[in-house]
């Protein structure tokens, strides 16, 4: 059947270059890949959702407005700021943190295709047509490179043995996923065509039980599985199920469904434990679904944080309050819970996507887009919290700079956290309708049925009103389903087709509405946001050297037997709420802010919710938070420090009050896991 696709892709790659064209293009490109998905008898498990292209969806309102700060900020300037970012991925030796100097290879190959990978996407997102420019240049000299004869996308380097340069190997799975973008995105078929020779002959990495600080290239089945359903080339097939069935692999499948797992690098292991997942659709083998389940739910009991990361410093941690995660893995996390929901169809998935991305998307990043951090943690207090630097990356892990540090992985990770969101908004489906997996303002334009165009606005102010409002509006009046998410926190949703009143009983997490459409129906969505007010004990950290040897909070205090000290999280809807301490900078907090409170309320009668309208521009700014929560608090002498962070125990207060909490994602400097007041 694909025999023929790549000359169709090459055919439509002499199409005149217009933006009405290079849609037209990307829809075609979406339609292939989901009708061959549907008809390949080797994907024995159709995943339930299929990606749109970047660009399909365009993001409006807020999203927009952030978006724009980032193509302004530092997406759409960091090569200028970094020889890191201006130079990798051009063949050539630079000197830079982790480089060799004389072929460019190491930490910079990484840390650019981070980068470029979030870039290109974003501009197509937003049509920016400067940024396609810079990133399509850069990209072009790896296809044009594999074009002309390189072995793999490090082009210039034809003796390079993967195998034995597992850096390299990690840093070449993630320029394949730029590639794979690029090609979604346009259509081009030299793209296309440079991926197949990579991939067809690629020796790829298995799968490690154990994965400590050591990257793997088995990441690269990623990019591999994209390439194979837009090209149907059954070497690359033949590759993926070769590193299925690696002893390697079958063993740490086997470890893991057995709940035998290892503490790890954070972003390591959310990168390398969705691979059997990602394996299952080719396979039919449910064991390598299930292993990826067993991992996340081991790591949501033992290291989750309020935003639904687990802690990294860079190791994954434990829980606790002044505990870090790495941006990184704000990103990678997010990407994760992403290929399980395309895998599964699993609402639940969604979830998290967006507590992710509401939460721990804007924390670490200024709201210019213009400097970011290394780590964030749930509670921040200029010199008391967290009092202590984590001996990975060093001294300056919180401190927020146009390139966040010098080890640069998480500046360049950090510009994949936007346009991932908003491209996956959408998604195209099995039966070949659409599903709302994500919620935002936005506009997608993409085809359904046989290709029929259809566009559909959303216009909400989502997650921070409870309703969205949609417009459909197919080329033509059409029958196709459409998917609906009900996130998991909403008791009461309400749906309105036209007016009328819509079931919203549903499996997995989404509602279906089958229809035919027309242009100008309508669709409401209602989902009543309530307080989630949850307990928690803080765990010690994992008991391992890599601990010891760089945080000393990896002690316990003498009396102690162990960390254990109570705390109480604040959520509404997928928002999680915190005291705000004012900051002048990102780096520096405003002086005479209280922030020395335990919780009182313990429920959410006790907590009033105030609602104020959306401003324009938006930019985080803690005094235009559209929702707030009052609640009851008391004060207390509170003397935290890295080794006691929060209480041993429920605390006796000295003064009552009303505080107010607002949005995580709006605050630089804050609390958001509370000490917990007696009853």
């Amino acid at each position: 059947m694909k025999n023929s696709l790549l000359s169709l892709f090459f055919l439509i790659a002499t199409f005149a270059c217009d933006s009405e064209d290079t849609l037209e293009r990307r829809d075609r490109v979406m339609l292939e890949r989901r009708d061959f998905i549907l008809s390949d008898t080797s994907i024995r498990v159709k995943p339930v959702f299929i990606p749109l292209p970047a660009g399909s969806v365009h993001p409006q309102g807020w999203i927009k407005d952030w978006a724009t700060a980032a193509a302004d900020g530092i997406t759409g300037h960091l090569d200028e700021w970094s020889a890191t970012y201006g130079m990798a991925w051009k063949g050539v030796g630079f000197e830079a943190t982790g480089a060799d100097p004389k072929t460019g290879t190491g930490w910079p190959l990484e840390q650019c295709s981070y980068w470029l990978d979030g870039a290109v996407r974003l501009a197509y997102l937003l049509n920016d047509s400067a940024l396609i420019r810079k990133v399509s240049d850069r990209l072009d000299m790896v296809v044009n490179g594999v074009l002309n004869g390189g072995k793999s996308f490090v082009y210039w380097q034809d003796d390079l043995d993967f195998k034995n340069s597992a850096f390299n190997n990690w840093a070449h799975s993630h320029m394949g996923r730029a590639l794979v973008a690029w090609y979604e995105a346009t259509g081009d078929a030299r793209i296309l065509e440079a991926l197949v020779r990579v991939y067809s002959r690629f020796d790829v990495q298995p799968v490690p039980w154990y994965m400590g600080d050591a990257v793997s290239g088995c990441t690269n089945i990623d990019p591999m599985l994209a390439t194979y359903e837009l090209s149907g080339n059954r070497d690359v097939l033949d590759a993926i199920l070769k590193i299925a069935g690696d002893s390697i692999t079958v063993e740490a499948v086997k470890r893991w469904n057995l709940n035998d797992f290892n503490n790890a690098h954070g972003v390591i292991t959310y990168e390398n434990l969705r691979i059997p997942a990602m394996m299952y659709p080719v396979t039919g083998q449910r064991p390598l679904l299930q292993a990826t389940q067993n991992f996340l739910a081991w790591l949501d009991l033992n290291y989750l944080l309020p935003y639904d990361i687990i802690s990294s410093e860079e190791h994954v941690a434990g829980i606790g309050a002044t505990r870090n995660t790495e941006t990184c893995n704000v990103a990678c996390s997010a990407w994760t819970y992403q290929q399980m929901l395309e895998i599964t169809g699993d609402g639940q998935w969604g979830d998290r996507i967006e507590k992710v991305f509401f939460n721990a998307g804007p924390a670490p990043v200024d709201r210019h887009f213009q400097t970011m951090a290394y780590y964030q943690s749930p509670n921040r207090i200029e010199e008391r919290m967290p009092s202590e630097t984590p001996g990975h990356p060093g001294e300056g892990a919180y401190t927020f700079k146009n390139t966040g540090h010098d080890v640069l992985c998480c500046v360049g990770n950090l510009n994949r956290v936007i346009p991932n969101y908003v491209m996956h908004i959408w998604m195209s489906t099995g039966d070949k309708g659409l599903a709302a997996a994500l919620y935002g303002p936005c506009t997608v334009k993409t085809a359904v049925g046989n290709g029929i165009p259809v566009e559909i606005v959303s216009n909400t102010c989502y997650p921070f009103e409870e309703t969205v409002r949609m417009t459909i509006r197919p080329a033509q009046s059409c029958t196709f389903p459409l998917y609906l998410r009900i996130p998991a926190w909403c008791r009461k949703p309400e749906a309105r087709l036209n007016g009328e009143p819509v079931n919203t009983n549903h499996a997995d997490g989404f509602i279906t509405i089958n229809r035919k459409w027309s242009d100008g129906d309508r669709i409401d969505l209602h989902f009543p946001m309530h307080v989630d007010v949850r307990d928690g004990r803080e765990t010690p950290y994992p008991r391992e050297d890599y601990f010891r040897k760089g945080r000393s909070a990896h002690r316990i205090l003498p009396h102690k037997t162990d960390i254990n000290s109570p705390y109480r999280t604040v959520s509404c809807g997928p928002l999680l709420f915190a005291l705000a301490v004012k900051d002048i900078t990102p780096n520096r907090q405003a002086p005479g802010t209280k922030w020395n409170y335990a919780l009182i309320s313990d429920s959410e009668d006790d907590i009033r919710i105030e609602r104020s309208g959306m401003p324009s521009p938006w930019s985080w700014q803690i005094e235009d938070a559209p929702v707030r929560l009052t609640l009851k608090a008391g004060t207390f002498n509170w003397q935290p420090t890295h080794l006691l962070p929060l209480p041993e125990e429920e605390v006796s207060i000295d003064e009552t009050m009303d505080i107010t909490l607002i949005p995580y994602g709006c605050t630089k400097f804050r609390i958001s896991m509370f000490p917990v007041a007696k009853k």
